[in-house]
């Protein structure tokens, strides 16, 4: 009694961990009498009940079958990719969490010159976690924003280059646009 209980225990579990496994045999095994059925029969008229009752059947579970145990790896990996991801979010909010004075959002602007990654689409402080430890960093001003489109970093939120220069420095080349003098 006990051994068939382990059994069945065994079974059970085989059948919650490996559903696309048997689904993707058995449906093997139903092409597989299809196939013979309809090897026998000479005539198609005698052949359509073989392909319709198995090799058709067989076929849509071998389909079955594989996409769920394509789901099934997925669903692994999409689970340790958004562990990864939330890893990834607690470490940038932490990091942009601790450069701030009041424990809020990260003060803009207090870290110097803006910087770039020289294939970057983005401008970062250059406290930003984005781009720290990264030796390729380089400072980028206005010109180099301008040239290379760059956007601003939505972790860091730096002040645009030359923002504040403009006003301290009584302007130069470059430092206003088309209606800048507003």
């Amino acid at each position: 009694m006990r051994r068939a209980d382990d059994l069945l225990r065994r079974a059970g579990r085989a059948l919650r961990e490996w559903p696309g496994w048997f689904i993707l045999a058995a449906g093997a095994v139903l092409c597989v009498l299809g196939w013979y059925g309809v090897s026998g029969e000479t005539v198609a008229a005698r052949q359509l009940p073989y392909l319709a009752s198995a090799t058709v059947p067989g076929a849509a579970l071998v389909v079955a079958g594989a996409v769920l145990i394509a789901a099934r790896h997925a669903g692994r990996a999409g689970e340790s990719a958004d562990r990864r991801t939330d890893q990834l979010l607690a470490l940038l909010v932490a990091e942009a969490g601790s450069g701030s004075g009041d424990g809020g959002e990260p003060a803009a602007g207090v870290v110097g010159p803006v910087v770039a990654l020289p294939d970057g689409t983005l401008y970062h402080r250059g406290d930003c976690p984005l781009v720290a430890g990264k030796a390729n960093a380089r400072t980028a001003d206005a010109a180099t924003v301008r040239e290379r489109a760059l956007t601003a970093c939505p972790v860091c939120d730096p002040e645009p280059p030359g923002a504040g220069d403009a006003a301290d420095q009584g302007g130069g080349p470059g430092a206003g646009g088309p209606g800048a003098g507003g």
